[in-house]
């Protein structure tokens, strides 16, 4: 394996996701208040849950760049640009092209472009959010 991350959510998303327990409670707790927290601890269990679960992960290994579900040979890859601050704004938001395929997470700024050279694709490129986008940028350079 050359590289592998997985974009864990931030610590601010588990508080925003905490705001479900007195949204429980206050919908529940009329009704009976052993059933107000019952389910306040469930939805907030179930949230955390889906974030951990649902964390995409970006891997290079064998030849093909993963992220999440999503594969492309790095036969197929052209090469890689890192970003972060006002860059990565902008490759967020003005540079943008519509046709792209994106991999974005709001708590994590750098982003990496990867451009697909696959004529059949009709991505021109990857916007992958990642927290090491010099490390993403070398593996895919390395494994090219």
């Amino acid at each position: 394996m050359t590289y592998r991350e997985r974009l864990w959510p931030a610590p601010w998303m588990y508080l925003a996701t905490a705001l479900l327990i007195p949204g429980a409670l206050l919908v529940f707790v009329p009704v009976s208040l052993t059933a107000g927290i019952i389910c306040a601890v469930i939805l907030f269990g179930g949230a955390v849950l889906g974030l951990l679960l649902w964390s995409p992960v970006l891997e290079v290994r064998d030849g093909v760049f993963r992220v999440g579900s999503a594969r492309i040979p790095l036969e197929h890859v052209g090469p890689a640009e890192g970003f972060r601050g006002p860059d990565a704004t902008a490759a967020r938001g003005v540079d943008l092209d519509a046709r792209a395929w994106l991999c974005l997470r709001g708590w994590v700024d750098p982003v990496v472009r990867v451009p697909i050279t696959d004529p059949r694709d009709p991505a021109p490129y990857w916007l992958v959010s990642t927290r090491r986008p010099e490390e993403l940028v070398a593996a895919l350079g390395a494994g090219r």
